[in-house]
């Protein structure tokens, strides 16, 4: 991920920390101490040669080296598990430096083996690691202090966050030319150590009132003595640890012998209370030990090598086995001889512990814990046997496990003092006790204070987001949900007819189902409305436990259930989902673009399943000190199949997108002419989760190409050329339907054109529509019997994936199989960063415009749009071939010659009169697009930033896929396509309909005529197309096909779908 990073010049200063596991574990068993000789660290061996190669050779070489070791294993998998070897670290050694050493590596690596070079650094690095307490992540990325995940998101994430800290402080002048920005942010708000139970945000934080328990008659604190850092008995603690510790447990003893070191390394804020316990029926050498710590602390306390008494006695009696009943007492007498020896060691009077063994007795020891008991597993709710540290309120139990060092303990000082306890100090310090002897004003008062007040005010601690809703008035305009017996009240303010307040309402829903909170909903309605702002019924979909079956293992799956729906409304079906999301229907009996309740009958429920096809990896593609290279081509696979997807760079942002499943893939540049005038190394990408992937890439160009285009004129006119040559496009046509956009036809069928049922010859006419409802579905295929029954060459349809329904996916394979045509599904996730539209029809329309270059394979050169409702009576290998005069567009002008329709004919005054200064204004229900020209002058781009402009005013735009090259037609040409090639009765006239080549199911804005009917009166062979379509429709699918009368009277659906005005679910 460094290298990554590194080569893509993301603006960060890499450094790394290395450490070894097992010498960590070493250090934590043995008191700090590091082996003398035990045997070769892998780790070990992998630092002191990094360090090696950093300082004879060069950083980056350093994590090449790094690098070579994950290939070196595995075949380059980067997510074995698998742990690695000696001898895989002392080849990739060797191949990192082959190239670069004056003497064989190999004989450095035996030198550096030998003489032990580096051991020293290696070793302090995991004592580093240690003493951060980072080795509980074993792997974490520290950006200016700050502990993330160890991931490229992660890591720009967390880039991101940084930057407008780091931008505010240059603004203000806080960080100037000479400034250490990373000593400048660790000096103002960082601990030296991290302990996700403490510093996390999700730690789990449990306070307790020391208060009541303080000032009880028989209170624990009346008697209580506490160790302090030698040289500061006589200052006052704004911090208090009381340690809860089970001497009999390994755990406890490990707790204790901490918290001494703790305040041998020296603190002046802190002190610490012991609070010690043991089970019933332990050894007599734990009863003596417990009686000896309390009978010291008691008598000792301020004594200056107290903490040095204490710390050797618990390393002897943590050094002795576990000992038997019948030699505890040889065990009881050693000891008693130690703790003479050290007495006399560190200034303690021996006469006092000669005196209190001979009245020791250890049936007495658990009889006098009543009142701690009491004290530990009441008041405070400790489990017995539990170990834990209690710091100004803020309890930590112990686990199994998870050792709770030293340098936790000063982390944890840190933190309670900074956060709480130094604001309450300070105003302890100011305060005047009157009437009060100045002789009580001790600093075990001022310190005892401290302890509680913190304690009682962590009890009430309210986070700092919390908002005042309670201020609100809303006796008339409030709902009121209330549990008396709920922890929990939720406020929620509303306006309820915003897209806003209506995604919010059913997870309001969910929790109240779920937990049950109070709750107050207060409506936050606009004055005044124009129009009803709602156009759509919505409901939130969230996975609970009603989706597992209360009698199986079943597993239902989350669903949205609409009831009381309006019968006699047209309404059409949308889904909401994330992003990086490709979703589509599987199963639909029903028209999902057409729904009208009423015609259900007694079935009266209508369902669909949709389902997740695949994910998103998007991201933006930089080119250094440039614009970005429009036109640059990535593929992406794995190891071994290195090409399954592909795409292109869009100039806008330098956008990009594939489609992909989770797992683990390789991303390049295509071999070609992207590979050959561009830098990028194979990136690595795990796709782990089902939030995609967005990412940031940088190339450069090779020497001696800078000057080079990507795409130019000649390289876009003989790309089909290139096409027959040998080379990774052999195939493009193949690979792209299932990779780039969808699905493709018969695989094995027609690579070579004399191989085709029908014997078609010549260029294939590649042929581009879009259909939604099943409408629109049924006038597809009757275009597509048009299309094939006039011409002889093989013909290539390129549909939407996006809006079809299911029974048409299943129909169109044995379609293309039956009448001899190849057919893909593409599809194109819209960018987040473009404006997007709301309505299903504008979206359907954008669609047709917007993503003509990068929709489609880089392959393919030219392709003709047909609207679906679009009738062909010529040969269209005709207009394929046309020239188009270095045009990238090429469509048909608007018939001028009904003159019933001149007050429809809006192009002819105001606006577009003075914007197209005599261009005609041209239909978009056929249009050819030669692509290669297309993206030699990235149209593609000028039209989206065309529509970014006029989209958002909703006066804009009001037949997007028309007036969008229309408008832009001064900077993106367009060739005008004789009359005849497209022919509509609305605007056209019966003059000139016998010299059609292409008849267009136009809506009459004066008549409104449906489409069916008006398909029957003007088209005489439409109703044989239609009969022939619906009848292989039916064959396929299984149905009864009744035959339908020439005067069949239109239903309503067929209206209102042509007046493209729908509720939507």
């Amino acid at each position: 991920m460094v290298l990554s990073l590194y080569q893509d010049n993301v603006p960060i200063r890499f450094g790394i920390i290395m450490y070894s596991s097992r010498l960590i574990n070493f250090i934590e068993e043995s008191d700090g101490t590091l082996p003398v000789n035990d045997g070769e660290d892998t780790s070990i061996l992998i630092t002191k040669l990094f360090l090696y190669i950093k300082e004879t050779y060069s950083t980056q070489l350093a994590f090449e080296f790094l690098s070579n070791i994950h290939k070196s294993r595995n075949g380059e998998d980067y997510y074995s598990e698998d742990l690695i070897e000696a001898h895989q670290v002392e080849g990739a050694f060797v191949d990192s430096l082959l190239s670069s050493a004056k003497s064989h590596p190999q004989d450095v690596l035996l030198k550096l083996q030998k003489d032990n070079v580096y051991k020293e650094e290696a070793e302090q690095s995991s004592r580093f690691v240690h003493k951060l307490g980072l080795y509980k992540l074993q792997c974490c990325l520290l950006m200016n202090g700050l502990v993330h995940e160890s991931n490229e998101d992660a890591t720009m994430n967390a880039m991101n966050d940084e930057l407008p800290r780091i931008q505010e402080q240059v603004y203000y002048g806080h960080i100037q030319s000479h400034t250490d920005v990373l000593e400048k942010f660790l000096s103002e708000s960082s601990y030296k150590r991290y302990n996700p139970s403490i510093t996390g945000k999700s730690a789990v934080k449990k306070f307790v009132s020391l208060f009541a328990s303080y000032h009880q008659e028989d209170s624990v604190f009346n008697d209580m003595k506490y160790l302090q850092s030698p040289g500061t008995a006589d200052d006052a603690k704004p911090v208090t640890h009381l340690l809860a510790i089970d001497l009999s447990s390994k755990v406890g003893t490990k707790l204790l012998h901490e918290a001494i070191r703790y305040l041998m390394d020296g603190t002046d804020r802190a002190r610490v209370g012991l609070l010690l316990y043991v089970r019933s029926g332990c050894s007599p050498p734990v009863l003596l030990l417990k009686d000896i710590f309390d009978r010291t602390i008691s008598s000792f306390s301020y004594k200056e090598k107290v903490l040095v008494f204490l710390h050797e006695l618990l390393n002897f009696f943590e050094a002795q086995p576990t000992t038997a009943s019948s030699v505890a007492g040889d065990w009881t007498r050693t000891m008693m001889e130690m703790v003479y020896s050290l007495a006399a060691e560190t200034a303690l009077p021996v006469d006092d512990y000669k005196a209190w063994f001979k009245s020791f007795s250890a049936d007495a020891v658990p009889k006098g814990m009543d009142k701690l008991s009491d004290f530990l597993f009441g008041q405070l709710g400790l489990v017995f046997g539990s170990n834990a540290v209690i710091t100004n309120g803020r309890v930590f139990v112990m686990n199994e496990g998870e050792p709770f060092l030293a340098n936790d303990f000063g982390l944890l000082e840190s933190m309670e003092y900074d956060l709480r306890t130094k604001y309450i100090f300070e105003i302890i310090e100011e305060v005047e006790f009157a009437g009060v002897d100045p002789d009580d004003l001790t600093s075990q008062l001022y310190s005892d204070i401290a302890m509680l007040v913190s304690s009682s005010m962590s009890v009430r601690e309210r986070p700092s987001e919390r908002a005042h809703f309670e201020i609100l008035h809303a006796e008339h305009s409030a709902i009121k949900l209330n549990n008396e017996n709920s922890s929990i009240h939720i406020d929620a303010v509303i306006d309820p007819l915003s897209p806003t307040g209506q995604k919010l309402a059913p997870l309001l829903c969910i929790l109240w189902k779920q937990i049950q909170p109070s709750m107050r909903i207060v409506l936050n309605p606009i004055s005044s409305l124009v129009d009803l702002p709602l156009k759509n019924f919505y409901r939130f979909v969230l996975p609970s436990m009603d989706d597992f079956s209360n009698t199986d293992y079943s597993v239902h799956g989350p669903k949205a259930f609409f009831a009381n729906m309006p019968l006699s409304k047209t309404l059409t079906m949308n889904i909401d989902v994330p992003e990086p999301w490709l979703v589509e229907p599987v199963v639909a009996i029903h028209d999902l673009d057409n729904i009208l309740l009423e015609n259900l009958g007694d079935v009266r429920t209508l369902q669909a399943v949709f389902e997740l096809e695949a994910l998103l990896l998007t991201g933006h593609c930089m080119e250094k000190d440039r614009d970005p290279p429009r036109g640059l081509q990535f593929i992406l696979g794995t190891k071994q199949r290195p090409h399954m997807v592909d795409t292109l760079v869009m100039a806008n942002l330098g956008y990009w997108q594939m489609k992909v499943s989770p797992g683990v893939w390789y991303l390049q540049l295509a071999p070609g002419r992207s590979a050959d005038l561009y830098e990028l190394p194979p990136k690595l990408i795990a796709i782990d989760s089902l939030r995609g992937k967005l990412m940031h890439i940088e190339v450069q160009k090779k020497k001696g190409k800078e000057r080079e285009e990507l795409l130019n004129a000649a390289d876009d006119y003989h790309f089909q050329e290139k096409m027959d040559n040998k080379g990774w496009n052999n195939n493009i046509l193949k690979w792209a339907s299932s990779l780039i956009s969808g699905d493709t036809s018969s695989k094995n069928k027609a690579d070579k054109i004399t191989d085709r049922k029908d014997g078609r010859q010549g260029e294939t006419i590649n042929i581009f529509s879009v259909a939604s409802g099943h409408l629109y579905e049924r006038f597809l295929k009757i275009m597509i019997l048009s299309v094939l029954k006039k011409t002889q060459r093989p013909v290539k349809f390129w549909f939407i994936k996006n809006y079809l329904s299911p029974q048409f996916k299943d129909v169109i394979p044995h379609m293309a199989q039956e009448y001899g045509f190849e057919y893909e599904l593409i599809t194109y996730k819209w960018p987040t960063w473009l404006h997007k539209q709301k309505e299903k029809q504008r979206i359907i329309w954008a669609y047709k415009i917007l993503f003509l270059d990068v929709i489609f394979p880089l392959s393919l050169r030219k392709v003709i749009f047909v609207d679906a409702d679009q009738i062909v009576r010529a040969d269209m290998g005709e207009l394929y071939d046309m020239n188009l005069k270095g045009r990238p567009l090429a469509y048909t002008p608007f018939c001028d010659n009904n003159k019933d329709m001149d007050g429809y004919r809006f192009w002819k005054q105001g606006f577009w009169k003075d914007h197209l200064r005599g261009r005609p204004y041209h239909i978009s229900a056929l249009y050819v697009v030669d692509l290669a020209k297309f993206r030699q002058t990235a149209a593609g781009d000028t039209l989206r930033v065309f529509y970014e402009q006029l989209s958002k005013d909703p006066n804009s735009l009001s037949n997007l896929d028309q007036d969008l090259p229309n408008y832009a037609q001064h900077t993106v040409p367009i060739f005008s396509l004789p009359q005849e090639w497209l022919w509509c009765e609305s605007w056209c006239g019966n003059a000139t309909k016998a010299r059609a080549k292409t008849i267009d199911l136009c809506n009459n804005p004066m008549t409104k005529e449906p489409k069916l009917q008006g398909a029957r009166r003007i088209v005489p062979e439409w109703v044989g197309l239609d009969s022939e379509a619906r009848q292989f429709t039916a064959q396929i699918l299984g149905d009864n096909l009744e035959p339908l009368p020439p005067s069949e009277t239109p239903k309503p659906s067929d209206k209102d779908t042509d007046q493209n005005v729908k509720d939507e679910l």
